[in-house]
């Protein structure tokens, strides 16, 4: 390996021990006990957010990748403009799947749910399954166990963002329509292109 390219690979991981340690002092700021707008959280949120940053633009210069998670910036149209202290947040979550094994869905809604044909039953059986196993089961256990039921995992993201608190059943005839980019807080994603990320680091370079 070049002396360029070592030098490369070590800037990035110094850029990443950069974002442990803003991370190390900013839950050290949080965690003690302080009045609201407290300027030691607010200086190790900008800390976090500019160590979040510089790691996430050297990733992409040195190996054309970017971090799963995304830190709301003060330029660009999609920069967060929601208010410094939200008094609600909207959690926001797609996660897709691949339905693998549509008899392995068929089987394990069959198990909840006997009023079901079975083996399949007439066009539309697999529709019917969803909806059995979704009403059964929490989305986070269908994720741990996808597999289980026949599903292929796909991409997955969860967006937390501002939002004005609101009356039971307000939003549920339009529930999306408050998804906001401009209001995003922060994002978690994941999504295989982020394992092949990882597996492609050499650990002894």
């Amino acid at each position: 390996m070049s002396d360029a390219a070592q030098l490369t690979i070590a800037e990035v991981r110094a850029a990443a021990e950069a974002v442990k340690a803003a991370i190390d002092r900013h839950l050290e700021a949080v965690s003690a006990p302080a009045e609201a707008d407290d300027p030691a959280v607010v200086t190790a949120y900008e800390e976090l957010a500019a160590a979040a940053i510089a790691y996430d633009q050297i990733l992409y210069e040195v190996f054309d990748e970017v971090t799963p998670f995304e830190v709301p910036g003060d330029e660009g149209s999609g920069s967060y403009a929601g208010p410094d202290q939200p008094e609600a947040i909207s959690v926001l979550i797609r996660r897709d799947y691949v339905i693998a094994d549509p008899k392995r869905l068929r089987d394990q809604a069959e198990r909840v749910d006997n009023s079901l044909t079975p083996g399949g039953g007439p066009e539309g059986a697999v529709n019917a399954a969803i909806g059995v196993l979704f009403g059964e089961y929490e989305p986070d256990e269908i994720a741990a166990r996808c597999e289980e039921f026949g599903l292929e995992e796909g991409d997955s993201t969860l967006w937390v963002a501002a939002t004005d608190p609101t009356e039971p059943g307000e939003w549920l005839p339009e529930p999306f329509d408050g998804a906001d980019p401009q209001l995003l807080i922060c994002r978690f994603d994941v999504s295989e292109v982020y394992d092949d990320e990882l597996d492609g680091l050499d650990p002894e370079a």
